[in-house]
């Protein structure tokens, strides 16, 4: 199925945008789409440069790295109501992670350069997106730590 644009109204209802005013709505639904896509479908890989994120609507998403021996090791899977990527916001700076739907996916996808251009140009729109992506940022952060700390208390355990 075709992308098919978005309206400020059906992104007010993402969990990661809500509370966000109505005027910056209308510019991240001035440069998105609703992209529908099967499982198996490849965002990106690590290393490519980014050129678009996705807020998923619908479906599931692991985050996986490449590493010696193995394909793709699945870092966490993200579902509904999360953000999909957050190097863009960096780009140039490739992925350090790559991302594949799971099941069916249905996402909300952004041209990155173009939001990326309304933070230089609305200090305001900068800072609210700026504030979501950290949290988010931080909270991915303490996930991992968890699952580290887990990790390390499990090899402990087997005498590891």
């Amino acid at each position: 199925m075709a992308p098919t644009q978005v309206s400020s109204a059906a992104l007010a209802d993402h969990q990661f945008l809500r509370g966000m005013p109505d005027h910056q709505l209308a510019r991240l639904a001035a440069v998105a789409t609703l992209t529908r896509v099967p499982a198996g479908h490849r965002f990106f890989a690590v290393g490519e440069v980014p050129r678009r994120f996705w807020l998923i609507r619908a479906g599931q998403v692991a985050l996986d790295c490449d590493a010696p021996g193995r394909q793709h090791i699945v870092v966490t899977t993200l579902g509904r109501g999360e953000l999909v990527g957050l190097s863009w916001f960096l780009a140039p700076a490739p992925w350090q992670f790559g991302a594949v739907a799971v099941q069916p996916t249905e996402a909300f996808e952004f041209d990155a350069a173009a939001v990326r251009r309304g933070c230089d140009e609305d200090p305001e729109f900068g800072y609210e997106l700026t504030r979501r992506l950290l949290a988010e940022a931080a909270g991915r952060l303490q996930a991992t730590r968890a699952k580290m700390l887990g990790l390390s208390v499990q090899l402990a355990a087997q005498g590891g």
